[in-house]
């Protein structure tokens, strides 16, 4: 009779082990899950917006705030911030440029800097001109900038609202 004992025992404790590993296993599984799953909430947003009061909305030209876009280069992310007030870009910047990105493509920050004087200068993308040299890089930096200005940008059932 003690020789069942000692084997109903020692099942126990091998079905008890593998209970708790099964547990642990099924949390780290739905800690994966929730870690992991992208949010439903869009990715672009507006990071900061500042209000103007003595500005009306139907004079505005622009939603006074910082405008965000994301540039996929690759395996790396560069954002693209524009800066306005109600009817002026402030600034233009690049954010999130790491050193990885600025050596596989070497042509994005001076397209950046000649494109970003030009709009400021001009405050418009309108007749911006670029070297042959970087043309592909310089319109996809474009891009990102006409996106986020188009995202400032007051739209007419705003004003009337």
């Amino acid at each position: 009779m003690n020789n069942k004992t000692k084997i109903v025992v020692l099942r126990m404790k091998e079905i008890i082990y593998s209970g708790i590993f099964a547990l642990l296993g099924i949390l780290f599984i739905v800690l994966l899950i929730i870690m992991f799953v992208p949010d439903k909430n869009g990715t672009e947003e507006v990071q900061e917006e500042i209000p103007v009061p003595s500005v009306s909305e139907s004079d505005a030209t622009y939603i006074p705030g910082v405008y965000t876009t994301s540039i996929h280069l690759g395996s790396q992310t560069v954002d693209v911030e524009v800066m306005v007030d109600a009817d002026n870009i402030n600034s233009i910047e690049l954010t999130n440029l790491s050193e990885d990105v600025e050596t596989m493509y070497p042509l994005v920050e001076p397209s950046f800097q000649a494109l970003t004087e030009q709009i400021i200068s001009q405050q418009s993308v309108e007749n911006v001109t670029y070297s042959d040299d970087s043309k592909y890089t310089s319109l996809v930096l474009l891009e990102a900038i006409k996106v986020s200005l188009e995202k400032a940008k007051v739209k007419a059932d705003a004003v009337m609202d």
